[in-house]
């Protein structure tokens, strides 16, 4: 019966991923049948984490983290949770052998997240760390399946594609987390005085990013390229669009890619890796 429940926890995860995000959805069926439900605990766990900090705000949120914050560790060293997003994160980390202190810097950003904050250069390299470089690292430990070597060496880029998505996403959101969640994330920032130049200067810091990350992506096993290529492909298809978009409808406007455009993307990448382009 335990099987069972564990199965019921991972569809509960899977349905959080289809419902908050149609670009992961994509990307996850993409990967090979031992990575999906895996990777769909991942993002539950994650989702549900942000969803504290981003859209609870007549509740007390620094009390519900704590509380998640709590139940995850009991969670992972119980091995056991009644939260079916939790059950089906502690049975992938354990699995998997994620390491603990990545996870713990990822609440940490969480914890960031509870203020109103103008971040520095030390603030916004730490937030990015705990936010998105070590989801990342938790993702890379399921694709490498506890190859050790290959998981080093397979690291600096995997933070480095996970930097690069979060920063495309400060970039697509900079009005809503300015106006309405009191946050600019990147050093210095004033919406008033964002301008061409700022824009070029944060682009040209996110395409480094994405160098070092597809040099990661095609040194991956095949059975996890496909999927995560996809998402690289779908930011790579935002950032351009932003690129291509004036400062200033840049933070008035939420930048996203079609539906229909994703689904073309999804096609395209598959026929890419059929034929071995990637």
């Amino acid at each position: 019966m335990k099987e069972l429940y564990n199965n019921v926890c991972y569809k509960c995860s899977k349905l959080v991923t289809n419902n908050y995000s149609t670009s992961f959805s994509l990307g996850i069926k993409l990967l090979h049948k031992d990575f999906v439900m895996p990777i769909h605990a991942i993002y539950g766990f994650v989702r549900f984490a942000d969803e504290i900090v981003d859209t609870f705000h007549t509740h007390n949120k620094k009390d519900l983290l704590a509380r998640f914050i709590k139940d995850t560790h009991d969670a992972i060293n119980d091995k056991i949770s009644l939260n079916p997003i939790l059950q089906s994160f502690q049975d992938t980390v354990n699995k998997y052998n994620i390491d603990v202190e990545l996870i713990d810097t990822f609440l940490n950003s969480m914890e960031m997240d509870l203020e109103k904050h103008n971040y520095n250069q030390e603030g916004y390299e730490k937030y990015i760390l705990g936010s998105a470089e070590v989801v990342g690292l938790m993702c890379l430990k399921i694709f490498v399946g506890g190859d050790e070597k290959q998981y080093q060496e397979l690291k600096p880029d995997a933070m480095k594609l996970g930097s690069a998505f979060q920063k495309i996403n400060f970039l697509r959101d900079l009005n809503a987390d300015y106006q309405t969640l009191g946050r600019a994330y990147f050093p210095g920032f004033q919406l008033e005085n964002f301008n061409a130049t700022t824009k070029k200067e944060i682009e040209a810091d996110i395409q480094k990013d994405f160098d070092a990350g597809l040099r990661g992506i095609k040194k991956l096993p095949k059975k996890a390229r496909l999927g995560v290529y996809l998402a690289y492909i779908y930011y790579i298809s935002l950032f351009k669009k932003i690129e291509n978009t004036a400062p200033e409808k840049v933070i008035s406007t939420r930048i996203r890619i079609p539906d229909s455009r994703k689904y073309l993307l999804f096609i395209g990448s598959y026929f890419k890796h059929s034929f071995n382009l990637i």
